[in-house]
């Protein structure tokens, strides 16, 4: 199969769709990487979109949604493309990536529900559980009495 090239430098690309090309030239989770068409320098890309939220969730749909919806605000494409990417869940995100929104008259509060709906939500980060760190204190609680023991076996056996 011969890439053919429709449209060279089209314009900017979002994560997801830089992630979904690198996908297609088979970059992966493969920790052996022994793909002659993917580019060591591609595979670092690869691997610092997988570790973002915005293109490891995203969909093709939601994407294409998104930025025909934010036709509707006046935005300009990167602006499009920025909110896409990085996702804004409040004003003050959303207020640096769009170019004077006041002057403009900008519904923020319209784009950021936009992006609510169409956009994945952000994995969150499950915080330890008490349980778990009170395993842990107590184990090494056992550990350091476990030394103490053999500290006093060790003495007894000396005198």
């Amino acid at each position: 199969m011969k890439n053919i090239i429709v449209k060279a430098n089209a314009g900017a690309l979002t994560n997801f769709e830089v992630l979904d090309f690198l996908n297609a030239r088979g970059a992966s989770k493969d920790t052996t990487r022994v793909n002659n068409k993917v580019s060591r320098s591609e595979y670092m890309v690869y691997d610092y979109l997988m570790e973002t939220a915005a293109a490891s969730t995203q969909t093709r749909d939601s994407v294409t949604k998104v930025s025909e919806k934010c036709k509707d605000f006046k935005l300009a494409k990167a602006e499009i493309l920025n909110i896409i990417n990085l996702r804004p869940s409040s004003d003050v995100e959303l207020t640096p990536i769009i170019e004077k929104p006041d002057e403009r008259e900008i519904d923020i509060e319209g784009i950021l529900a936009l992006v609510q709906e169409l956009l994945p939500p952000l994995p969150t980060l499950e915080a330890p559980k008490e349980n778990e760190q009170d395993e842990t204190e107590n184990g090494e609680q056992e550990d350091t009495e476990n030394a103490s023991e053999q500290e006093d076996t060790e003495n007894a056996e000396q005198s």
